[in-house]
């Protein structure tokens, strides 16, 4: 037995796992010419019935899948919109939609998923205020790993950031004045022209950090690490430097006036143009 062409304009009475569906042969077959419904229905193929997967029964065309999303799949079919559904819900009709060969919704849902991921990531990246960070900082979970907060206002936070990690994230032209970030893992983040003048930075990690043009007046950087750290142009007036690590840093242009040395390993550094007046080495 096979299920037999039929008119475009007549209607087939799907059972998809027991749930039940009306709808037309131009519908299954008009807008996903190449998908297993249209050639079900088409005319182009007679389709042998599956006695596990396919069969007639009391005037259904029954098809042993999940029916939770076939509505879905009909409204796709119908006039082309893709639906607005929860990420689960996307993957689960996604599952589907492999299963009948729908290129087009396939293609859609995965051109809708993309575009959901960036703007939650761009809504992230936006709305994050003092508040939120102080917030995220308590909570021992969250990682501040490749967020964008330029531009946002720290200054004098009176948290306590041990063990927060702000890898990658870029943090140019933040405000940090007098911030407790002991501890803090900063490793790659963009650190440019930010104000850490008074912070404490007692053992944050810099390694490989952008801090160019940063403002580090009098910040409290006792054994930080600053290897391969870029600190052109910044600021180190009266910053504690006490076994610091700036070995391969960019000290070029920094201003390091009668700062204390003599305890800071350079090793490899570059200090082309740095100012060094009065520097204790």
């Amino acid at each position: 037995m096979s299920i037999q062409p039929a008119d475009p304009s007549s209607i087939v009475r799907l059972s998809i796992g027991g749930k039940k569906f009306s709808t037309t042969v131009d519908t299954l077959t008009q807008r996903e010419p190449d998908s297993m419904l249209a050639a079900m229905f088409s005319g182009r193929h007679v389709v042998c019935q599956d006695a596990e997967k396919t069969n007639f029964c009391q005037g259904f065309v029954f098809v042993d899948r999940d029916g939770k999303h076939f509505r879905h799949i009909l409204n796709w079919l119908r006039d082309g919109v893709i639906p607005t559904l929860s990420d689960s819900d996307y993957s689960e009709l996604l599952r589907e939609a492999e299963y009948y060969q729908l290129l087009g919704l396939i293609d859609g849902i995965h051109s809708v998923v993309s575009k959901k991921r960036e703007e939650d990531k761009d809504e992230l990246d936006s709305e994050l205020t003092r508040t939120d960070i102080i917030k995220c900082i308590q909570s021992e979970r969250v990682r501040f790993r490749g967020v964008n907060l330029s531009g946002l206002d720290l200054s004098k936070l009176d948290v306590d950031a041990e063990g927060s990690i702000f890898h990658n994230a870029t943090l140019r032209e933040c405000e940090f004045t007098g911030a407790n970030l002991r501890g803090a893992l900063l490793a790659g983040a963009n650190l440019q022209s930010a104000n850490l003048q008074d912070a404490c930075l007692t053992d944050c990690s810099f390694c490989g950090a952008d801090l160019r043009s940063a403002h580090l007046q009098t910040a409290d950087l006792t054994n930080a690490n600053l290897e391969g750290a870029n600190l052109e142009g910044a600021n180190l007036k009266g910053a504690k430097l006490s076994n610091a690590n700036l070995r391969g840093a960019n000290l070029q242009r920094a201003y390091l006036r009668h700062v204390d040395l003599r305890e800071t390993h350079l090793e490899g550094a570059k200090l082309d143009g740095a100012n060094l007046l009065g520097a204790i080495r």
